[in-house]
């Protein structure tokens, strides 16, 4: 796969160092500067006449996200002003990021190649619920992350962040101690632009076919990655996965001509620390179901099956930039999931890296199985602390559709920290009960547990059965089943792969460390 760098080119200006080639201003507006006594002064008097004489007649409102442009007649730079609106503090960053994904929609509409974006100053200063460093980012990410846009495999080559200049600039001149803010500024834009960069690398990877990438090609895709990052890489193929006993990972990649592979990626950040964060992640790259094939009409996208594995090549993107001080072991199983005559069955009873069996009562709850071992990886490299994210079940679907991400932990202040990092950026996580009422769904008669319960929970269940794998260390299950893939547009996300968790996993290990 290409690797796609973000060609959009952001800085943070004073007004006499703009460039003079501006094709579009962006201004956010808010309601109560439209209900002002006291005229707000935005770009010239002509264009704020006419934007308020819009708010008059209720054309425009200055909602959050309402965008309404106007062509500026020469009466200031650029062709086009496009006035967005951005609610009334405080704001916290998903305001912030979706804001910067109405402006990147406005460009793009307009085909505006060098964008200015005016910024209210209390936002600026970081006095408006974010502070000056998160307000910069959230904007850089929401404008980017809206940028990145899935593209036929024919047009690949075809650039696709079309504005190449962003230039973010107080409204009405600098705040006192600009040198501070500039910093923070100039520092957020960076890491926005990282993460948003990182996010939509996972996207690419899950929007690319199943006849495009296998478990072979998701492993030399690691292997890029940790050479460009300076990362150690080990792939585990077949012969070397049965000589360590992955008897789940090996039965449900065994029908498919593709073999699977266990990818192993390792960070050092702090060698004198025994502490070892352990992500793990999904790398299903079609799923059939296998002998318990799905229904055709739910198949097409299954090559988002590798989500989980996709969030986490792109958290290590972030962690390999930013060199934090931490220590990491990534753990991807990746397989097809076919049926053939070799394909594993219904009943069939599995021994797992870490000596437990499995009995298999259906081959579409496969993610579960092949996790069990990826666990157990982690765990054998060292990792003291794990979470493993994946397309897991339909259930988490049902349960929060398509718009939260469904946990199951064994361990509170953990999961405390996941869900903090998911509120900061943006990806909104919520944790499932975990009674002792689930654990008896995965009692077995032929096995130490089943890998499915025909009864209804199966979003709890099956991260339970990920969880005794942990062997007690803390853990946190991560279910995208719903949130890894949009059939439709939404805030900042184009519709197929999301490439979520990204931001979550990379915010918990490099702000926390």
């Amino acid at each position: 796969m290409s690797y796609q760098r973000v060609r959009t080119q952001f800085a943070f200006g004073a007004a006499d160092k703009l460039r003079e080639e501006v094709d579009a201003l962006i201004v956010f507006v808010r309601e109560e500067e439209l209900l002002s006594s006291q005229p707000e002064g935005w770009l010239h008097p002509q264009v704020d006449h006419l934007l308020r004489s819009y708010y008059a007649k209720s054309i425009f409102k200055a909602k959050p996200q309402e965008t309404q442009v106007i062509p500026t007649f020469g009466f200031t730079a650029g062709s086009h002003a496009v006035f967005i609106g951005i609610g009334n503090p405080p704001y916290n960053t998903d305001h912030l990021r979706n804001a910067g994904a109405a402006a990147a929609k406005a460009v793009e509409r307009l085909k505006a190649e060098h964008v200015q974006i005016r910024l209210p100053q209390d936002i600026v200063a970081g006095a408006c619920g974010c502070d000056a460093g998160q307000a910069a980012q959230a904007i850089t990410e929401g404008f980017l992350l809206w940028l990145h846009k899935r593209l036929p495999r024919k047009r690949e080559h075809n650039r696709r962040h079309a504005v190449q200049s962003v230039t973010l600039l107080p409204g009405s001149g600098e705040p006192k101690d600009s040198e501070t803010f500039r910093d923070a500024w100039t520092s957020g834009v960076a890491r926005g632009i990282l993460f948003a960069e990182a996010t939509g690398y996972a996207r690419d990877l899950t929007n690319m076919p199943g006849n495009s990438l296998n478990p072979q090609g998701l492993a030399e895709e690691a292997i890029r990655l940790a050479k460009r990052l300076g990362l150690e890489c080990e792939i585990i193929d077949e012969s070397a996965a049965a000589e360590q006993g992955m008897g789940s990972l090996l039965a449900v990649g065994q029908g498919s001509k593709n073999p699977p592979r266990m990818i192993v990626m390792e960070y050092q950040g702090a060698p004198e620390r025994e502490e070892v964060w352990g992500l793990i992640g999904k790398g299903i790259t079609f799923d059939s179901g296998g002998l318990s094939i799905k229904k055709s009409d739910e198949m097409e996208n299954m090559m988002l099956d590798m989500g989980g594995a996709a969030a986490v090549l792109g958290a290590m993107h972030i962690i390999g930039a930013e060199r934090p001080a931490v220590n990491v072991v990534a753990v991807i199983p990746a397989a097809e999931n076919m049926p053939s005559d070799r394909s594993y069955k219904p009943g069939d009873v599995l021994t797992t890296m870490s000596g437990r069996t499995i009995e298999v009562i259906d081959t579409d709850a496969e993610g579960r199985i092949v996790l069990a071992d990826a666990m157990t990886t982690a765990i054998r490299r060292g990792a003291t602390k794990l979470i493993d994210v994946a397309t897991l079940t339909y259930a988490v679907i049902v349960a929060f559709d398509d718009h939260i991400t469904g946990a199951v932990s064994n361990n509170e202040v953990l999961q405390q920290q996941v869900l903090e990092a998911g509120r900061r950026t943006g990806e909104r996580i919520w944790a499932l009960p975990t009674d002792d009422y689930y654990f008896k769904k995965l009692e077995s008669d032929a096995a130490d547990l089943k890998n499915f319960d025909k009864s209804s929970g199966d979003a709890i269940v099956a991260g339970l059965f990920i969880g005794v794998f942990a062997e007690g260390m803390p853990w946190v299950h991560l279910d995208i089943g719903g949130t890894g893939w949009l059939s439709e547009d939404r805030g900042c996300v184009r519709k197929g792969g999301t490439g979520v968790m990204v931001r979550t996993l990379a915010e918990l290990i490099v702000s926390g460390q």
